[in-house]
């Protein structure tokens, strides 16, 4: 993977790869910006923010104005919002570079944040957290981050509440973008086929005026559990769904590359030990599947799944997957099991970085999130080298009784039996 890294004067980071091989070229613009940067006054604004870009600036003062360019050289475009970040992207014929760079970078700089449009798209989130509500499946994993971090900003929901995005004004806004979207806080980066030099001054010129700023604040995350923890949202609903899992590493420890084999092993494939165990063998879930979240201070892997709201199915789901999870820590995997995990790493990654906007995402969140970035050779040549020692250690490490935790979503009506089998 070719790639070059420049900073500019205003500490503003452009990465650039070349792709000569494409016909495409991908430009994202990314802020170390989400919702782990917010108070609780404002939680959601980080998404909120992100809507509002979509709604008008100067010299494209509306939404169609915005889309329609794009839409016009059959661009793909859209942004997402993350707990650590927020970015904007689109992908387009590489003719269309210029127009791509023109609009993502008009968006992220030029927004009016019109307090009529703040207005009408409250009612737009409005909505949107309802559908999440009516998606248990999504919101299983939000009561788990919930029950692991509390009321800190690593615990709360980045859409937000309904309280917030009711009260959200204009100035919340202004004061959220000065204090957060600085030059120094933000990467540019192009992947496809540029000419590279032409496209950093590019770059360079559109984004010079940036000040720059000290960078917003995010509150260290503080991790408290001494005893394993069940949480329970009652909802009517046909299916229980389901998170356990355990407190584990932070994206910069030396240990995310076996654990990130362990999850594999555990549950990353359709032959891997729980959806051999549990779909195959017992017929409890449709979904199963286990993986490693990691972040710039914390991290944990969860086994996530969809499972019969009966009791007794229940209780026999959790008990199987800590049986599963006792034995990858008190039992070496196989040098076979081992080998085929590793292999399957790098087959994903292979899968992963093919297209020009997997290459821009993959590359914009390493240098956001790390101010460096792994090349994946590197990051292959660690896995490669973990052990089936490395696994059973880092498995007793993370699979003790004090950083264990379920969620589950669904018509529960007593969480006593699951705080009875919850243990390791």
């Amino acid at each position: 993977m070719h790639f070059k890294k420049t900073i500019l004067k205003n500490g503003l980071r452009v990465v650039t790869a070349p792709m000569k091989d494409t016909n495409t070229v991908a430009v994202i613009v990314a802020a170390a910006a989400g919702s782990k940067y917010e108070t609780k006054s404002v939680n959601g604004i980080s998404h909120f923010l992100e809507h509002m870009f979509f709604k008008g600036t100067k010299k494209r003062p509306k939404t169609k104005d915005i889309s329609g360019e794009l839409d016009a050289v059959g661009g793909e475009y859209n942004a997402f919002t993350g707990k650590e970040q927020t970015a904007y992207f689109a992908k387009v014929d590489a003719r269309h570079f210029d127009l791509a760079l023109d609009v993502i970078s008009d968006i992220y700089l030029n927004s009016k944040i019109e307090e009529k449009e703040i207005e009408k798209e409250r009612g737009v989130i409005l909505q949107e957290i309802n559908m999440y509500e009516d998606t248990p499946m999504i919101q299983a994993g939000d009561i788990f981050e919930e029950l692991l971090y509390g009321d800190q900003p690593a615990g709360w929901e980045i859409i937000g509440t309904k309280e917030n995005i009711k009260n959200l004004k204009r100035p919340d806004f202004l004061k959220y973008l000065r204090e957060n979207y600085t030059a120094p806080n933000t990467v540019v980066c192009v992947a496809g086929n540029i000419e590279e030099q032409k496209a950093i001054r590019k770059i360079g010129k559109i984004f010079a005026g940036m000040p720059k700023k000290a960078n917003g604040k995010k509150p260290k995350v503080i991790e408290k559990q001494n005893a394993p923890r069940v949480k329970i949202k009652k909802k009517k609903t046909d299916q229980c769904h389901l998170v356990l899992g355990a407190r584990a590493f932070d994206m910069f420890h030396p240990d995310r590359f076996a654990l990130s084999v362990l999850a594999n092993i555990l549950g990353g494939t359709m032959s891997s030990r729980l959806f051999l165990s549990v779909r195959e063998r017992l017929g409890l879930a449709y979904y199963i599947n286990a993986s490693y979240e990691s972040y710039t201070d914390s991290g944990y892997l969860a086994v996530r799944a969809g499972v019969d709201t009966d009791r007794k199915k229940i209780e026999k789901t959790v008990k199987t997957i800590i049986g599963e999870i006792k034995k990858i820590r008190d039992k070496k995997v196989s040098p076979k099991e081992l080998q085929k995990a590793k292999d399957n790493f790098r087959g994903k990654m292979a899968l992963s970085l093919e297209s020009s906007d997997d290459i821009a995402g993959y590359l914009a969140g390493q240098e956001l999130a790390k101010k460096k970035i792994e090349i994946p050779d590197k990051i292959l040549a660690r896995v490669d080298k973990v052990s089936p020692d490395d696994i059973m250690r880092v498995a007793k490490e993370i699979f003790v009784n004090d950083k264990l935790n379920l969620a589950i979503i669904g018509p529960v009506e007593d969480k006593r039996y699951l705080e009875k089998i919850l243990y390791i």
